[in-house]
């Protein structure tokens, strides 16, 4: 298979399981990865969060605008610098992520189950690390 045919192969059997996973979520991806990030690494900034999570300045002003709404992020003030404010995650903001991850990971659970042999899910076990190599920020030899 060439490299074009098996990148569009891919892309095409894993968007319908992100959408079903998404689908099982309150929140949109772009809030449940501010909510992650700051889990954990612990707080950060807007320009930090927008960097490590790979949205525009803007995106992430409105990610945090809404979490900050529902009282699950918190503004900081520097102790040290006026200019800089510090974004944090809030006691409910920490459950409502666990509660996000269960709602998609018990759906998910269910399906590796039900439809997958144990030999398919074996495979799936051994695909894992390529699978986070794909999605790791680091290059790999």
């Amino acid at each position: 298979m060439t490299e074009p045919l098996l990148t569009r192969t891919f892309f095409e059997a894993l968007h319908p399981l992100m959408r079903r996973l998404t689908a099982e979520r309150t929140l949109s991806a772009g809030k449940i990865g501010v909510l992650r990030h700051l889990a954990q690494h612990g707080q950060a900034t807007t320009s930090q969060l927008a960097t490590a999570i790979h949205v525009s300045p803007q995106g992430i002003s409105l990610a945090v605008r809404e979490l900050e709404r529902l009282e699950f992020v918190a503004r900081v003030p520097d102790a040290e610098d006026r200019r800089r404010v510090w974004i944090d995650i809030t006691d409910a903001g920490t459950q409502r992520l666990a509660q996000e991850t269960l709602s998609g990971n018990a759906w998910l659970d269910q399906v590796i189950t039900e439809r997958l042999t144990p030999q398919e899910r074996a495979a799936l076990q051994a695909v894992i690390p390529i699978l986070a190599k794909l999605g790791s920020e680091q290059p790999h030899d």
